[in-house]
């Protein structure tokens, strides 16, 4: 007989004489009644157990996590909390289950416990509904591009070009380790490497996105990229997913509306299918909130939040005066902030982003024409020869969110600028000839995809929202 989904089940508008449902076990209690859980939601199907005539050695085998099928009738639920429940006629058990080894037991576990069982987390509440809320977030990214007539681009994985220019990037090689070629000058010979060159996992797939839109005139990239970072915060993974448009023919303000329009699409596609998950994710942080001291606390419940952003245009603010606004704010007069602003030139801090969105603009907040010496090379240089034509789209509770620009289009001011901070004109010639060869303004951004999935969860820790995290000193699984 086939099995039939727990949520399927859940949703039923009638009982049935007989359905088959497999999952695992979250609870067994008294002997008679399994809570049974499959993925599909995040709720349990009550399994009304026959005890008397199950035989003692099957009850001694349904314990937390086991894995059963169950069949029998789907009826009115007796009890309270659920609609439906499984009589049990025939109970198998799936497979082997030690249940005093097994750590998922049905017990609130600290976040770090459960860091150090990645590969069993996702068998609890939690990280069900996480999970579940990065697929459908996922989905959501490639829905929005491909009904805007965006093409899906696959940029490498493994690269010779340092997009970011900030050097922290994992090397590749199939040199022998213990025995490395040298060359004349006593250095690495990477010519006998595999690729012939020095090779690293890539920081972003920009720079051959730009390629590709000078030609498709909109693409996107959706993947792996990796920073060999030694950071070991809340905020920060060695890998994560990226997602990079890139838009011929748009300026700064078009890179603004895309990204504007892009995030609270995604967004609203979650909450209309992740309801029950996203539910569940706020009564979560409503209960740790109440053991944080009140200064603390978020001022906003989960889904609030959210509709926070939904609801509220997004305030466009230059720079300049975002650095007035902060010099000019009272926690900067009284030396509240980490950072204090006293000039312009300083880079924003988290606390910096978060004073504009939550306190005084009271709305998610698009900062603008940033100063040159702070931003990327390949960010378009604006007429005061200072700022650039770079973005930055903050929201409350983990500030910057997106990051993007206008791209310098001019061949001879992007050459400068590489020449200025010492990028190598001959390893990015391929870049270079698209601004030889039919080159046109154009635009992009980059949105980490854990920073988004931790914003739509509540989740403080970016290690919770990506199924086996990748940080220093911590390769496991």
């Amino acid at each position: 007989m086939k099995h039939t989904k727990v949520k399927s089940l859940l949703s039923s508008g009638t009982t049935i004489s007989e359905v088959n449902a497999k999952g695992w076990v979250r609870t067994f209690r008294n002997n008679q009644f399994i809570a049974l859980n499959d993925g599909s939601t995040i709720n349990n199907i009550q399994c009304v157990v026959d005890f008397e005539n199950t035989p003692e050695e099957t009850l001694k085998r349904i314990t937390t996590g086991a894995a059963v099928s169950v069949t029998g009738a789907l009826v009115e639920s007796q009890g309270a909390g659920q609609k439906y429940e499984i009589q049990v006629s025939k109970l198998e058990i799936l497979g082997d289950s030690d249940a005093e080894k097994f750590p998922m037991q049905p017990k609130k576990h600290s976040l770090e416990f459960l860091r150090e069982n990645a590969h069993l987390r996702v068998r609890t509440n939690a990280f069900g509904a996480i999970m579940r809320v990065r697929s459908v977030l996922a989905h959501a990214v490639h829905t929005y591009f491909q009904e805007k007539g965006f093409v899906y681009v696959n940029t490498p994985v493994i690269t010779g070009a340092d997009a970011e220019g900030a050097g922290e990037m994992f090397q590749v090689t199939a040199l022998p380790l213990d025995n490395l070629p040298k060359n004349e000058e006593g250095k690495i010979d990477y010519k006998k490497d595999f690729f012939g060159k020095s090779t690293n996992l890539t920081v972003s797939g920009q720079l051959e996105g730009e390629t590709y839109a000078m030609a498709l005139g909109q693409i996107y990239t959706f993947g792996p990229t990796f920073r060999a970072e030694n950071s070991n915060t809340s905020r920060h993974l060695a890998e994560f997913w990226m997602i990079e448009p890139e838009v011929a023919f748009n300026d700064l303000d078009d890179n603004m509306d895309l990204a504007e329009d892009f995030i609270q699409f995604v967004i609203k596609y979650a909450m209309d299918k992740c309801q029950d998950d996203l539910k569940f994710l706020e009564g979560r942080l409503l209960d740790e909130e109440k053991s944080k001291p009140q200064a603390e606390r978020s001022e906003m419940a989960l889904l609030e939040k959210l509709n926070f952003v939904l609801e509220n245009n997004f305030k466009r603010v230059s720079y300049t005066e975002a650095i007035d606004i902060l010099r000019d704010s009272t926690p900067n007069k009284k030396k509240k902030f980490q950072y204090i602003i006293n000039e312009w030139g300083a880079d924003l801090q988290s606390e910096h982003e978060r004073f504009l969105v939550e306190k005084h603009f009271k709305s998610p907040v698009i900062v603008y024409d940033y100063p040159a010496n702070i931003k990327s090379f390949y960010m378009r240089m604006n007429e005061d020869n200072k700022t650039v034509a770079a973005m930055d789209i903050l929201f409350p509770g983990i500030g910057e969110i997106v990051g993007g620009s206008q791209r310098e289009e001019r061949y001879d001011v992007l050459v400068e600028k590489m020449r200025t901070i010492g990028i190598d004109e001959e390893e990015l010639w391929w870049y270079l000839d698209t601004r030889r060869f039919g080159s046109a303004v154009h635009s992009g951004f980059g949105l980490g995809f854990e920073r988004l999935v931790l914003f739509v969860t509540g989740m403080t820790n970016i290690r919770d929202v990506i199924p086996f995290p990748r940080t220093p000193q911590n390769a496991e699984f």
